[in-house]
């Protein structure tokens, strides 16, 4: 049986999934086998496991940082948004469909019992689990807590190490209202705070810890520096999202789209020596860029309108023009062909009219793929065309099948014996449904080498190894729980329980 301690935050984004992933980390590196857990996740950037189940990439990402393979029962509720009142729920890495805020709400209940059987897998087969909580466990207008807070910390029998952030300001009244607004019996589960995103000498603020020791009980277990690190983020409320100014070298745009999804697609690009990304929300800031990458999205024909009544979609047909690349993935991959048809209403029904620079006819399908595969660029085009031959890999998460009306050059040839990317005639426009595609060893580098040859830039032969670098960054954030927080305490909390 497993030991548990849960990581609950006074916000959103307050840092819960780092420091999870940062405890993961040094548990792992002590020598316990180490897992993930949480129980419902909202998020549009999610991850596909080696069984073909759907979980969000936090979990994926805590998961990589205790070294073992993503499961659902790490995520056995995953909310994706598909309007600002609905979302698609997924299951135990399975669609159970579309629900309303409030019809949701109601059934919720019914899914105590799978989350309870996840957890269970789960505390059978490691040695320490570290729970991630949602949100705030003080959202009094939501009522009953029944697993995602308080209430997984209950079923866990799981100590609360409660975590504010000070760069927003007003960490202090966080602590102390969150504290305050919860019940008794919920404010014991409370082991410890952590005061996360400090910049300044601490010194300053040690005044501050004693105050909020006194007024609510809880020693402060640790204060966390704010410190970059190159960690797959949760949500769009990540700071990648904000990264709008062209920079020197090769400009690279991503359209900032209302409903982006798994916008970690494009990470390889932000490491790259020579290549600067940015993303562009205001049609008047993509400018003259030398790649355009158009996201994945939770809605394509919803964000497609969007496109055109904003004069980004406008835009982006003078760089075609011009023979600027363009490449769309997986619903960016869908606009850019000439129809998109919904017969079974899976976004809002009926046909509409693409972006017409490929020669594809996209129809939304009720079933989801899911998969993780490896596929051959059978033919290279465009910034693909030195990777002719070689392979590719990444994972699909679409519910639409994408069809060559004959205008297209195959590019990858799936293992399946599926084809996946195409392209227009001359390769200056292409589309996959592979996320992740980027993150394939060398294969972004042989783009961007290709790119700067085109427009007489030197390439110096700068290579990056993704999982070198990663391994690096998740031991910078164990190195960085180590410093900061009191993990003699931390295992006292976990061995003592509740």
């Amino acid at each position: 049986m497993a030991r548990a301690i849960m990581v609950q935050g006074t916000m959103s984004n307050s840092g819960k999934s780092f420091l999870t992933a940062g405890l993961c980390r040094v548990f792992m590196q002590d020598g316990y086998k180490t897992a993930p857990f949480k129980a419902q996740n909202m998020a549009l950037n999610s991850y596909i496991t080696k069984e073909g189940l759907e979980i969000g990439r936090a979990q994926a990402m805590q998961a990589e940082a205790c070294k073992v393979d993503p499961t659902a029962d790490m995520n056995p509720i995953l909310l994706k948004p598909v309007s600002h009142v609905g979302s698609q729920v997924i299951v135990n890495g399975e669609v159970r469909g579309n629900m309303k805020a409030t019809e949701y709400y109601q059934y919720k209940k019914e899914l105590i019992p799978e989350v309870r059987a996840a957890y269970e897998r789960l505390n059978q087969d490691y040695d320490i689990i570290v729970i991630e909580g949602a949100g705030s466990p003080a959202e009094i207008n939501l009522g009953e807590d029944g697993f995602v807070n308080m209430g997984m910390a209950k079923i866990a029998k799981a100590p609360v190490l409660l975590v504010g952030d000070i760069d927003r300001g007003g960490v202090f009244a966080a602590l102390y209202g969150t504290v305050k607004l919860l019940k008794e019996e919920e404010q014991k589960r409370i082991k410890g705070l952590v005061i996360n995103k400090f910049r300044g000498d601490l010194k300053i603020l040690e005044p501050g810890l004693q105050m909020i020791e006194e007024r609510v009980g809880i020693p402060v277990v640790g204060v966390v520096p704010m410190e970059r690190l190159d960690i797959d983020d949760e949500d769009s409320l990540s700071d990648r999202l904000g990264r709008v100014h062209r920079g020197e070298g090769v400009d690279v745009a991503v359209v900032r789209l209302p409903h982006i999804s798994n916008f970690t697609d494009f990470s390889a690009f932000e490491r790259m020596e020579g290549v600067s990304l940015r993303y562009v929300e205001d049609p008047g800031m993509l400018e003259d860029p030398d790649v355009i990458l158009l996201p994945g999205t939770k809605n394509t024909m919803d964000d497609l309108t969007w496109m055109r009544e904003s004069g980004m979609e406008a835009l982006l047909l003078k760089q075609a023009e011009k023979k600027t690349p363009i490449i769309g993935i997986c619903g960016g991959f869908q606009m850019l062909g000439k129809t998109l048809e919904d017969p079974y209403h899976v976004e809002h029904g009926g046909s509409m009219r693409g972006m017409g620079l490929l020669d594809t006819k996209t129809v939304f399908t009720e079933a989801k793929t899911r998969t993780q595969i490896r596929g051959v660029m059978e033919q290279g085009a465009g910034l693909f065309s030195d990777w002719e031959g070689k392979e590719v890999s990444g994972y699909e998460i679409h519910m639409g099948v994408s069809e060559n009306l004959g205008g297209c050059k195959t590019l990858i040839r799936l293992s399946d014996g599926r084809v996946d990317a195409l392209s227009n005639e001359d390769g200056s426009v292409m589309g996959s449904y592979l996320h992740g595609l980027f993150d394939t060893a060398g294969f972004a580098e042989a783009m961007m080498k290709k790119r700067m040859r085109e427009l007489g830039m030197d390439w110096k032969g700068w290579q990056f190894d993704l999982n070198a670098h990663k391994e690096r960054e998740y031991d910078k954030l164990a190195d960085l729980v180590r410093r900061s927080l009191d993990m003699k305490k931390i295992y006292e909390i976990l061995e003592a329980g509740i």
